[in-house]
């Protein structure tokens, strides 16, 4: 759907800025985007325009610095239609008008899409790497099913004990030995994992 923007209150209270001319062979949209205070906004075709198109709402109310998209019914023409849309805030504080030209459509036995052999297939995408909690899940899931809940309780446990004796005992023996329980933890923990 084409889009004819109009700006409100951008270069003061009550300003309008909109494009002179609008051309389309559609229904189309207006969005009003207000850039500044609360506006009351209002919307008239012409008599020439109000023949093959239609607002379902004419009156408009912005808060600030909102926008709001006003759509607008348009009847399929044979030949161009031209008239003005006209945009009034502040209750006639600011005036603006928008020619608009709505023109013939293309023929209904012309509206083919040519379609590329290439959107037939899917898109090569390589695949993302999973969320952590994702890889955690799976990584458990593995430890369950090689039977390693045990092990990895063993292996809690040794590693608390291991850490408990080389606090209370300052040796450097202990420290070696701590240091090899804990290796043979993680490489057992490893080996269930893969």
């Amino acid at each position: 759907m084409s889009t004819l923007s109009v700006e409100l209150n951008g270069d003061g209270v009550h300003s309008i800025r909109a494009p002179d001319r609008f051309t389309t062979d559609r229904p189309f949209a207006v969005e009003l985007h207000n850039l500044g205070r609360s506006a009351h906004v209002h919307l008239h075709l012409d008599d020439e325009l109000d023949r093959v198109a239609s607002l379902r709402t004419v009156n408009h109310f912005l808060e600030d610095d909102a926008k709001r998209r006003v759509h607008i019914d348009t009847a399929d023409v044979e030949e161009p239609v031209r008239g003005k849309l006209k945009v009034v805030t502040g209750y006639g504080s600011g005036v603006a008008y928008v020619d608009i030209v709505i023109e013939p459509g293309p023929d209904p036995e012309e509206r083919t899409v040519a379609v590329d052999e290439a959107l037939s297939k899917p898109p090569e995408r390589t695949p993302a790497e999973p969320p952590l909690s994702q890889r955690v899940a799976v990584t458990l899931d593995r430890v369950v099913e090689n039977g390693g809940l045990q092990a990895v309780a063993i292996a809690l446990v040794a590693t608390l004990i291991a850490i408990s004796v080389a606090l209370t005992i300052d040796s450097v023996l202990i420290l070696v030995a701590v240091g090899v329980v804990l290796g043979i933890a993680v490489v057992a923990l490893v080996s269930l994992v893969i």
